[in-house]
């Protein structure tokens, strides 16, 4: 894919944060330990950023995404003992909403960290990848 390489550094990222505080934290908490380990490898993000949702053209509101990594990948955070179908299910629409072609779920609240790749299999960038499945 792609953007494999930008999904290995963020997650080797997040696995560091997990591997120094480990899980029973509130999310806020791994979400400022994950922007310092990010800013270390060089990483360009925006944090708790502000976008438009899009119905039909028509703008209908707002959301705040936890990053947004190279003006690029979505990253959502969680910190919750397991992660649910309902959490993937909104990743992925985050992601077609945002017209992005791929986003990371990241769970640090269980006892190993969780991470799902989720593919908007709209985007032009993903193409290839529809045919594959």
């Amino acid at each position: 894919m792609k953007y494999e390489n930008l999904t290995y550094k963020i997650i080797g990222c997040a696995m560091k944060v997990h591997g120094v505080l480990g899980n029973g934290f509130q999310e806020v908490i791994y979400q400022r330990a994950l922007a310092i380990e990010m800013n270390k490898q060089g990483l360009g993000f925006q944090r708790e950023m502000e976008m438009t949702i899009f119905y039909e053209g028509i703008d209908i509101g707002t959301r705040r995404v936890d990053f947004f990594v190279q003006d690029t990948i979505m990253v959502e955070l969680k910190a919750l003992i397991r992660l649910e179908e309902v959490h993937l299910a909104q990743a992925m629409n985050y992601c077609q909403a945002y017209k992005l072609p791929i986003g990371l779920l990241i769970n640090f609240g269980a006892q190993s960290l969780e991470f799902k790749r989720v593919y908007n299999l709209n985007h032009p960038d993903n193409k290839d990848y529809k045919k594959q499945s």
